[in-house]
């Protein structure tokens, strides 16, 4: 394994420590996205230290995701609402700009109230109002809607995530989410970069594409949503 792929196995906390520390607030041990980029928080490592830390950078009522090596080890004075399995996947193989039937345009800020309805409903991970500052987002529009969408989200040196991959009900079925896949993947090792991206591991159907698409299995990580409880909180 190349000595750079270490990064890769605490995902969060490395982006937002190095490419994305602009996104970011924390110190030291712990950091966490801007509110309204999302929800995804990473850990230097999972200490009590590390979790006070995290701890005040989040508000009553506000919570944390964690993508974890290890089951979640939480303090006192915290609260598990979610701990589910995700799988980091890996694209080694090159991807050409795929060739479709239908257009793929890129998404801007005007396109954000669509992209937070479509998120909405399918629920690809977290998606937030300026989720799309991270890098550039696609879609598909069919009759003027936003039938599909993906982008990138997570980056660090030498690798960048493919995310907020979904397809509207309405328009399954049709390979949008499959080529949104490919062309967001050929875009990223046309810069130098590696892909990868994170999809829940009960998710058969999606891990089915990517591996058509060339995309491997690397990691099998610990999902954990979790919130800080304050006083008068259980």
């Amino acid at each position: 394994m190349d000595l750079s792929e270490k990064l890769l196995d605490n995902p969060i906390w490395n982006s937002l420590r190095t490419h994305l520390a602009y996104f970011s607030e924390g110190g030291e041990l712990a950091r966490r996205f801007q509110a309204k980029i999302g929800p995804l928080a990473g850990l230097k490592e999972q200490s009590t230290e590390a979790y006070a830390e995290l701890r005040s950078l989040l508000k009553s009522g506000e919570y944390g995701v964690l993508f974890l090596a290890d089951e979640p080890r939480l303090p006192e004075g915290w609260k598990l609402l979610k701990h589910g399995r995700g799988d980091q996947m890996i694209c080694r193989k090159t991807l050409p700009v795929p060739l479709t039937g239908f257009e793929i345009v890129p998404l801007g800020p005007n396109d954000v109230p669509e992209m937070l309805s479509l998120t909405q409903l399918t629920d690809p991970g977290p998606f937030r109002e300026r989720t799309i500052e991270l890098g550039a987002f696609f879609g598909v529009r069919q009759n003027g809607r936003l039938a599909a969408m993906a982008g990138q989200r997570l980056s660090m040196p030498g690798f960048v995530e493919v995310s907020g991959v979904c397809t509207h009900p309405d328009f399954r079925g049709h390979g949008y989410a499959q080529a949104l896949v490919a062309y967001v993947t050929a875009l990223i090792q046309r810069r130098g970069d590696t892909p990868i991206l994170h999809v829940y591991s009960k998710n058969d159907s999606a891990i089915r594409v990517y591996e058509r698409l060339g995309y491997t299995r690397r990691w099998s990580a610990h999902v954990a949503v979790i919130t800080p409880l304050f006083e008068g909180q259980q």
